[in-house]
């Protein structure tokens, strides 16, 4: 999507503020003892509260409202009540809605409680690589030169980027162009962020996995070598200068 005028601001600005407050709040509620179906319970009250519907509901027929992931699960995890959250696990929740026609994304890996497996230093990681990518981007930047940024940042700290999970644009629905927004430099995506554009800049930081591969239940992908991933993503609009973070209130900085 591209914003023409002060309305489309707005109506992104609104589904933006919603999905930020949602994930927010989740991450506030989420306890050990708690199934990852009662926290997926709680933000779909959320989001209900806001008239926005659940985006991979609605996309894609998800079975839940929104995706968490814990510990070996890299993405689109399935809520369920037979998956207990416990002290120190990596969790992972999205959450992408629609309101009035408009879309956006967020996401954020956390841990819960105390650090027992030593897993904030990639949480850090991938936070202060999405901060310094979403810095750099201006209307004109080749997207393979913020991939490029992304995995230059991973390497740096001893960590890998996962190749087949990307970023996107968004606004009008939940994914539009430019279609990937890789983590790493790809040779032959030669577009270039557009001044006005609304997209969703995702970090995939691996421990030792670069592939995400797709489990028995459809939805669920852990890594190809194992280990862990976390991720964070703000849905923002490029601008000449730095960009307008919508998803700045969901508390990942």
């Amino acid at each position: 999507m591209s914003i023409s005028n002060e309305d489309e601001l707005l109506g992104v600005q609104k589904v933006s503020d919603v999905v930020a407050l949602t994930l927010r709040e989740m991450k506030a509620f989420a306890r050990p003892g708690m199934s990852t179906k009662q926290l997926d319970d709680f933000g779909a009250a959320l989001l209900n509260e806001f008239g926005a519907h659940s985006a991979p509901l609605k996309t894609y027929d998800f079975p839940g409202c929104t995706c968490i992931s814990v510990n070996s699960e890299f993405c689109h995890g399935i809520p369920s009540i037979h998956r207990i959250l416990q002290e120190g696990d990596l969790i992972n929740i999205d959450v992408s809605a629609e309101l009035d026609g408009y879309w956006s994304d967020n996401g954020a890996s956390f841990v819960l409680g105390d650090d027992f497996h030593g897993h904030q230093q990639l949480v850090d990681a991938s936070k202060e690589i999405l901060q310094r990518a979403i810095n750099s981007i201006r209307g004109g930047l080749k997207i393979a030169d913020l991939g490029h940024l992304i995995e230059t940042e991973a390497k740096k700290r001893g960590y890998k980027v996962i190749r087949n999970l990307t970023g996107h644009g968004i606004g009008r629905s939940l994914h539009e162009s430019p279609a990937e927004i890789a983590n790493f430099r790809d040779k032959y995506n030669h577009n270039r962020f557009k001044k006005n554009a609304v997209v969703a800049i995702e970090t995939f930081i691996s421990t030792h996995s670069d592939i995400a591969v797709t489990l028995k239940d459809g939805w669920t992908m852990v890594g190809n070598k194992g280990g862990f991933m976390a991720q964070h993503e703000h849905t923002i609009v490029v601008t000449d200068v730095e960009p307008i973070i919508l998803t700045w209130n969901n508390g990942i900085w």
